[in-house]
């Protein structure tokens, strides 16, 4: 499979330091976002965390039967779960941290999704955006209650309330979703600080323009900036070139934080 990438994160407009952590290895086809919280350096931490222990857990998930990958995702999640977990016990001032954390690992032909929280996985294919996973939030909750519509949902004052982070109890449980890949599918990772500031439309508009990864995730967080950026952004977009190509070969860009 033959695929190109690119990833960047940006503190926003409002906010004074990031809190976002991302990590894209294109030789390993694997890729996450973590948007931590907790306050000024806990939630940054947390988000750290969460990405070096399920990328060092995973390690490459190629090859293994579906049972044995999401057992392997789940088990990196809960480790890195323990680790935040114990952390916030033990140091007074990273009491309350926590982390999302979705991560997507690349398979011949298919794809493996694990998160917890809302940071956000969407697929891009023959003109349709959709939203692969669904965020572990309060409005979320009361969409599938029927209490509020998604566009209440979108400007609810607790629109920013998760109910299930990395980090924050002692157990935790991540959703994992598996799919078929084509040619031309785009994957699309993102924080809330992204898909909080534009509608899946508008994110489909930019997706589906002239370019490539990397212009893409620079549209998108200009964007999301130019409408208030009122939290940190971070995006990785993954382009499907072709299924059908030997296994490993990528293009990666990848772009400072700022």
């Amino acid at each position: 499979m033959q695929f190109s990438c690119a990833a960047r994160t940006d503190v926003g407009v409002v906010r004074s330091g990031n809190e976002d952590n991302y990590l894209m290895l294109a030789d390993r086809g694997l890729f996450i976002v973590a948007d931590g919280m907790g306050g000024h350096a806990a939630g940054e931490v947390a988000s750290e965390m969460a990405v070096d222990i399920i990328s060092r857990e995973l390690d490459s998930l190629r090859g293994m039967p579906d049972d044995e990958a999401m057992m392997r995702v789940q088990r990196a999640v809960v480790a890195a779960n323990s680790a935040i977990f114990e952390r916030t016990l033990s140091e007074q001032d990273k009491r309350g941290m926590g982390t999302t954390a979705t991560m997507l690992s690349l398979l011949p032909g298919r794809y493996i999704i694990g998160q917890v929280g809302d940071s956000r996985a969407y697929l891009l294919r023959d003109g349709r955006l959709l939203q692969i996973t669904k965020d572990h939030s309060y409005v979320q909750e009361q969409v599938d209650a029927g209490l509020l519509t998604p566009e209440q949902a979108r400007v609810h004052p607790y629109s920013n309330v998760i109910t299930r982070c990395v980090g924050a109890g002692a157990e935790v449980v991540p959703d994992v979703y598996f799919g078929d890949l084509r040619t031309d599918d785009l994957l699309l990772l993102a924080s809330d600080g992204l898909t909080g500031m534009l509608e899946d439309e508008q994110l489909m508009e930019i997706l589906s323009d002239e370019g490539g990864p990397q212009e893409w995730v620079d549209r998108m967080i200009a964007e999301a900036n130019h409408r208030g950026g009122l939290d940190n952004i971070t995006a990785i977009v993954v382009l499907i070139d072709s299924v059908d190509a030997p296994s490993g070969e990528h293009r990666a860009e990848s772009a400072p934080a700022s």
